[in-house]
């Protein structure tokens, strides 16, 4: 996997959740600026996945398995998007709590994902 990638989605993951779990102190449901935090972190996800699969397209291995790395590669890419998906629901400060919730779960799919491709 690509060190600088991974690093970039945890880190970009945990300003997300930063920057929602601020709303949801203040009181605030997910605005249309969170939306855009949210389609950056997801197209992080969605080239890492490309770049994931690519990977072992060419023959290269995960250390711990490749079905659980396809699972971790998938469920990082799922997360934030579910995640604004309920937030469209709960339009109170417990949506930008779930996706503050989702931003620190993606950072620990990142850092699992690096121990799993064993770099």
């Amino acid at each position: 996997m690509l060190d600088v990638l991974t690093l970039t989605t945890g880190v970009a993951a945990l300003l997300l959740a930063a920057w929602c779990g601020w709303a949801a102190y203040r009181d605030q449901p997910t605005k249309d600026w969170h939306f855009i935090g949210m389609a950056v972190v997801t197209l992080l996800t969605l080239v890492q996945l490309i770049v994931g699969i690519v990977q072992l397209a060419r023959g290269e291995k995960p250390e711990q398995g490749t079905t659980i790395f396809l699972a971790y590669l998938l469920g990082s890419f799922a997360c934030v998007p579910a995640a604004g998906f309920m937030s469209l629901a709960e339009r109170t400060r417990w949506g930008s709590i779930t996706v503050a919730a989702s931003g620190v779960v993606l950072a620990v799919l990142e850092v699992r994902l690096y121990d799993i491709w064993g770099a």
